[in-house]
């Protein structure tokens, strides 16, 4: 096939292992912070339901993490190999930053977890909870200098140029802090949160309904596993009731930003051809490039304008104002932002419900909720997943947007070589981090250790998943 040519290859390459590797930092990111939560409050409450989740949730963030690591350092060789020109014209700017973030944020990881994992009966509770807060602020770090990398690319700002076409830094603040870098920070840390919070949440819903289920059979679940299951679930969904609203704030100011720097991005999201004022918003559609418009239209007048500008009489700018060249492809652009969104909406309307619930007092006995919740639980990592797609391929065809193009970043390379180290990616990514996955799964299917009785089988609540006796601050109002 002649369209496979080695710069295609080596943006699918990148594009695989790009989305195998931000899935375990989105879920890293939230889980080490996380983890310093449950730690905290272990220490002020002492009670060791705290304690029972924090150890059962760092073993899998120490598989993620190391998954997230190894899969990190092969992208990065990527940047020799198929994008040399990318790397020689850019590296006096990304290098250093790319080495901040290893100096800093991956240092401060690496030297701290041996202690959070192994270490709380060596060094004491309080240099434990400080080891596990350094951990947090290690992974809240690095993705602090990888967005500040992306974000330049993105919208490049504090830069000029040597005598031989290099890229080089004028103002390290500038560099450093993008005009897009806030937004896309902000929006990066609460999809981390999120697809943690509902991955705690969709856990902690598997083992509540495990417990109704082994009730039914006459069957018994101790009580501090019960209460373990409660406690994540009650705190993924007060995440998820805190933190979707504010990400549908944040990305409405993200928005805003993009129709200001990569106006050509908004108008591949919003499917429009045509610059108009009193832009409507497109549900759904189906874009036709080539006849540039867009087919099948289901819009709602006059909301893009809105929404994009804060007015009701707002220019948005379409596809048509640029010429083909110079165009994001519209169709896989415009249907991951739809995910994107789709999500969201779902994850607010899961933290709505949760909120109405626990006002009754049935957060704990609502099972059409809790497989709601159980059937939510992958969907942060879409979510993630097709907002990378927006903003990587909604950058195109530019690597530096605006200043560098992606076939100009290519290295003069054998599409044979490209396909074959591809082919390779494939088959080991699959078979090593399924491997891992799948481990990942099978810690989550069993519940919390806890070396306590299980309930009475005659217990007279049992068949709701309810304990009599000292429940936990969350389980006040609940009621069989």
């Amino acid at each position: 096939m002649e369209w496979l040519d080695a710069h295609t290859l080596a943006r699918m390459q990148f594009a695989f292992t790009v989305s195998f590797h931000i899935i375990f930092p989105s879920f890293s990111i939230g889980l080490a912070s996380y983890l310093a939560v449950l730690n905290g409050l272990h220490l002020v409450t002492g009670k060791a339901v705290y304690q029972t989740l924090f150890t059962y949730w760092k073993k899998i963030f120490a598989i993620a993490f190391g998954m997230g690591v190894v899969s990190g350092i092969v992208m990065s060789y990527q940047f020799g190999t198929n994008w040399s020109v990318f790397a020689d014209k850019t590296g006096p700017v990304i290098g250093p930053l790319m080495g901040y973030e290893v100096m800093s944020a991956f240092f401060l990881e690496a030297g701290f977890l041996g202690v959070m994992l192994f270490g709380r009966k060596r060094v004491g509770q309080n240099l434990h909870f400080f080891a596990t807060l350094m951990v947090a602020a290690g992974t809240f770090m690095s993705a602090f200098w990888i967005l500040s990398v992306n974000s330049w690319m993105q919208t490049p700002t504090g830069f000029a140029y040597n005598d031989v076409g290099q890229f080089v830094v004028k103002s390290w603040l500038d560099v450093i802090f993008s005009p897009s870098l806030p937004y896309r920070l902000v929006h990066m840390v609460l999809a981390a949160y999120l697809t943690t919070a509902f991955v705690v949440g969709g856990v902690g819903a598997f083992h509540l309904l495990g417990a109704r289920l082994r009730a039914r059979t006459d069957g018994a679940t101790p009580r501090a596993t019960l209460d373990a299951a409660r406690t994540m679930f009650s705190m993924a969904m007060w995440m998820a009731a805190i933190v979707a609203p504010l990400q549908i704030l944040a990305g409405d100011q993200h928005g805003l930003n993009t129709v200001e720097y990569q106006p050509r991005k908004i108008a591949a999201i919003e499917g429009h051809f045509e610059t108009q004022a009193r832009a409507p918003l497109i549900l759904f559609g189906i874009p036709d490039s080539a006849q540039e418009k867009m087919n099948y239209v289901l819009e709602i007048p006059v909301l893009g304008s809105l929404i994009l500008t804060h007015t009701t009489d707002g220019v948005i700018q379409g596809m048509k104002a640029w010429p083909p060249s110079e165009r994001p492809p519209m169709g896989i652009v415009f249907y991951a932002f739809r995910v994107m969104v789709g999500i969201g909406m779902l994850m607010l309307t899961l933290g709505a419900w949760s909120l109405w619930l626990r006002w009754k007092g049935r957060l704990y006995d609502a099972p059409l909720m809790h497989r709601a919740a159980l059937f939510m639980g992958p969907a942060g990592f879409v979510a993630v997943l097709a907002g990378w797609i927006v903003t990587e391929v909604g950058r195109q065809p530019y690597t530096v947007y605006n200043l560098l193009t992606t076939a100009q970043s290519a290295s003069p390379i054998d599409a044979a070589a490209v396909g074959g180290s591809l082919m390779a990616f494939i088959l080991v990514y699959f078979t090593l981090f399924g491997a891992g996955v799948y481990y990942i799964l099978r810690l989550m299917s069993k519940p919390p250790e806890t070396g306590q009785a299980p309930l009475p089988a005659n217990e007279p609540v049992r068949a709701a998943g309810f304990v009599p006796g000292p429940v936990l601050s969350e389980n006040i109002g609940s009621r069989p």
